[in-house]
């Protein structure tokens, strides 16, 4: 369980925790398409239905799409960096060229119901920053934490955006270089949303990524996240059903016990903690995990379609996980994934457990048809 909890701490937005583009540029090459998909059509976007559904787009820094908006009900940008020396909180600022940030907010002129937040990773990747402690460091001081909320609110209230979103992965765990305490971070992390929401207000919603269980006692404290702690100060938790675990199991099954984690038992453990459903959001990949540190450790979907015929099989299904995979001609599952099938079944279960809806981690990982966010779009605003 000591070596489960070290991989599976990689799990995250980013696939694999990495702030970082998952293609090489030998992913990026187009290949004349010699396994037609099964089971993925591509159909056209259902009405808009406004009664508070979700369909969230995580959309990067890096990436180069513009995002289709029609589609799409929130965006969470990604990402924001914190400032940090010497424990103390300096500012935070976009990774990233401000124009992308710049053409994502200009959506909203031909989309005005469009929900844009701002989302903050524990990393950083800006050139003139460095990593100072990141969200434990901010969460030990009164003084920075209100200062944090309040350049949150001026930010919101100058660029005309909807809320923040906070992606701590994970309190008490350090993967990515930044510091940790299991001695207060997770109850740091609630005090955090408290002064970020009692700072926004209503009008401002406050989100965070979501860990696939609840809040896990270690010697000297706790890691990961109080989601009953969270709960009264947080609008919707973007639950990051993915990473849960690698070849040869799904990392995204909707329930498969054979996998360390599906999304049922996650969505459970915030069901339990008495969350009610219409706060929730389950996370989809839009790639495939094949490891977490053998090479490939993950494609995006757009790569998937593109892999060789002669060495592997795509759209494979599991009717236990409801996931395709892929395996190697000799029958061996190599990585699973997930496919308008599989997400069309997801929708029709969060829609019976009265969830928010569907997110996905990443926009630019689809393929050029848009085969995926449509699929998501219609799986959450089916009738």
């Amino acid at each position: 369980m000591i070596l489960a909890a070290a991989c599976f701490a990689l799990a995250g937005c980013g696939g694999g925790g990495s702030d970082k583009p998952l293609d090489t540029e030998e992913d990026k090459k187009t290949t004349e398409e010699v396994d037609p998909p099964i089971n993925e059509p591509l159909v056209a976007p259902n009405a808009r239905i406004d009664d508070g559904r979700h369909v969230t787009a995580y959309v990067t820094y890096y990436g180069s799409l513009i995002p289709d908006a029609s589609i799409i009900t929130h965006i969470n940008y990604a990402f924001a960096e914190l400032y940090m020396v010497d424990g103390v909180y300096q500012k935070f600022d976009l990774q990233g060229s401000k124009t992308r940030w710049q053409n994502i907010l200009n959506l909203k002129k031909t989309y005005p119901q469009l929900k844009i937040c701002l989302s903050f990773t524990h990393g950083v990747v800006n050139s003139g920053n460095k990593q100072g402690g990141s969200f434990s460091a901010l969460c030990k001081s009164e003084d920075n934490m209100k200062r944090f909320a309040e350049d949150c609110l001026k930010f919101c209230q100058d660029n005309g955006i909807d809320g923040i979103d906070l992606d701590w992965e994970y309190p008490g765990l350090s993967w990515s270089g930044a510091a940790c305490d299991v001695s207060c971070d997770t109850d740091n992390y609630v005090k955090l949303v408290k002064q970020l929401k009692e700072t926004l207000g209503d009008k401002y919603t406050v989100s965070y990524a979501g860990y696939c269980s609840d809040k896990i006692a270690v010697t000297g404290g706790y890691r990961y996240i109080d989601i009953a702690g969270m709960d009264p100060y947080v609008d919707f938790v973007n639950i990051m059903t993915y990473d849960l675990d690698a070849a040869p199991h799904h990392h995204s099954a909707l329930s498969d016990t054979r996998a360390y984690k599906d999304c049922n038992r996650a969505v459970n453990a915030y069901l339990n903690a008495g969350v009610s459903p219409s706060k929730l959001v389950l996370g989809v990949p839009f790639y495939g995990r094949h490891s977490f540190s053998t090479s490939p450790t993950a494609l995006t979907y757009k790569s998937i379609l593109n892999m060789d015929a002669k060495t592997y099989r795509r759209n494979k299904w599991d009717a236990i996980a409801n996931c395709p995979y892929v395996e190697t001609m000799q029958g061996v599952f190599f990585m699973g994934y997930d496919n308008p099938k599989s997400i069309a079944t997801k929708g029709a279960w969060v829609r019976q457990k009265g969830m928010a809806g569907l997110m996905y981690w990443e926009y630019d990982q689809d393929d050029s048809k848009g085969t995926l966010r449509t699929a998501l779009w219609n799986a959450v605003m089916t009738k």
